[in-house]
């Protein structure tokens, strides 16, 4: 990481940025104090400088109350200065990729899905159903299947779910299995064999990915704000992940299992966009809503709304930033 800020500094900056615009400021003014109080302290262990940082001090000092002298370096405000960054990334395609399956007991097929719902002699299947029943053609943003998650709208520490097992250790909130289930059951009677590999996330997971692509931009040249800015447009900000509340699932296919671009010309991609709205679930971050959306295109990226939210986002072309908006 970068030589003026730990891994510790680093962790804490991005608790404050998964806080909202007013986190993001208090984030960068964090990181900036850091860095130009340790390369200041650098100079001031050079004879010749110690004179000159004492003066330079003082007179700064008295001349402002401000933290403006630092403005060189870092914006004024974090978010202004990340807006006028383009959102996609510079670097290869091959590089969005947040986390690939690694062995087969990443990957959760159809057999699975069906395994683990007979495994689960307590579920109550018919309750989703009823609930959008009741809820139809009224939509409440603070419903569980709602709850708008992004950098600037991070997880409420009241936040609470059940988690349901997919297969082993592979889990998502309870209450999706179902829709899940009957979509892979779909999907397969049309031909088409959907492989879950990244469900459930805990912080901590969503903190070693962020850290790892950080830690990839910077080792190929960018500042700590712009890895930052580029980071969090490819891996969610800790803290801010649908991924953590177990209603975001990666979904591939039997002959496709990269994370990238490619995945939504395959038949399986395609099939998802045409038709998981049926079962209640919606590309989470589509192609041309980038700069709504503060995400990268990600065919693999599906998210539960209920089908109701869902049909609208579809039909209409919209994401689930604009439909939230529409409340």
């Amino acid at each position: 990481m970068n030589a003026y800020v730990s891994v510790e500094q680093m962790n804490k900056a991005k608790r404050l940025a998964a806080k909202g615009k007013s986190g993001l400021n208090a984030a960068a003014l964090y990181l900036a104090v850091i860095i130009i109080s340790r390369k200041v302290w650098q100079m001031i262990k050079i004879p010749v400088w110690r004179t000159v940082s004492v003066v330079g001090t003082g007179v700064i000092f008295c001349t402002t109350t401000s933290f403006a002298p630092i403005s060189y370096s870092v914006p004024e405000s974090i978010v202004e200065y990340a807006e006028s960054i383009p959102v996609e990334s510079e670097m290869d395609s091959a590089e969005y990729i947040e986390t690939e399956p690694e062995a087969e007991e990443d990957m959760a097929s159809l057999d699975d899905l069906i395994a683990g719902r007979e495994d689960s002699a307590d579920d109550d299947i018919g309750e989703l159903e009823a609930i959008e029943s009741e809820n139809a053609n009224l939509f409440d943003k603070n419903d569980w299947n709602l709850i708008l998650i992004n950098k600037e709208h991070p997880i409420s520490d009241s936040y609470s779910f059940t988690l349901g097992t997919i297969k082993g250790n592979m889990k998502c909130d309870e209450r999706i299995l179902t829709p899940l289930t009957d979509m892979f059951t779909a999907a397969a009677n049309d031909g088409i064999n959907l492989v879950v590999c990244s469900p459930f996330r805990d912080i901590s997971r969503q903190e070693y990915l962020f850290d790892r692509k950080m830690k990839n931009y910077m080792n190929s040249g960018y500042s700590y704000i712009d890895a930052y800015k580029e980071a969090s447009a490819v891996v969610t900000v800790p803290g801010a992940s649908e991924h953590q509340i177990g209603i975001a699932l990666d979904i591939v296919c039997d002959s496709y299992s990269q994370l990238n671009d490619g995945f939504g010309e395959t038949a399986a991609g395609k099939w998802l966009m045409d038709n998981s709205y049926k079962y209640g679930f919606i590309l989470r971050y589509p192609q041309n809503k980038e700069e709504i959306t503060g995400i990268i295109y990600e065919p693999w990226h599906y998210r539960y709304v209920g089908v109701e939210a869902a049909t609208i986002i579809h039909d209409e072309g919209i994401c689930l930033e604009e439909f939230i908006g529409s409340l």
